[in-house]
């Protein structure tokens, strides 16, 4: 079965560092694209689907932290769902999701 999004996703990059909520692990990897919901992770080192995180993402100048779970993995990439954020951390990521879209609108229509 394909996983499909639930939202549109935009190109994103930045840092995220994910901590393994039963390991305490930390990794510092690169997003490459943000959704409502989630991101994609590109990662030296996979987590294994089902991993429960805490991440942060900084871009910026700002910085998103939410916990969030491993729901897909692939080669080198994981899919991130969000489970739990504050509101402060909800509207870093409607701004940045605002930025992305309003990016991705003028790239699209310069075509």
């Amino acid at each position: 079965m394909i996983e499909r999004p639930r939202a549109r996703r935009y190109p994103f990059a930045a840092s995220i560092d994910l901590v393994d909520m039963t390991s305490e692990i930390e990794t510092r990897e690169q997003t490459t694209d943000l959704s409502v919901f989630g991101c994609q992770v590109t990662a030296q080192k996979t987590l294994i689907a089902g991993t429960k995180v805490r991440l942060r993402i900084i871009h910026r100048g700002a910085i998103f932290a939410a916990q969030g779970l491993i729901v897909s993995v692939r080669r080198s990439t994981m899919g991130v769902v969000f489970s739990k954020m504050e509101q402060k951390d909800q509207a870093v990521l409607e701004k940045w999701l605002a930025e992305a879209r309003d990016t991705h609108e003028r790239t699209t229509r310069a075509r």
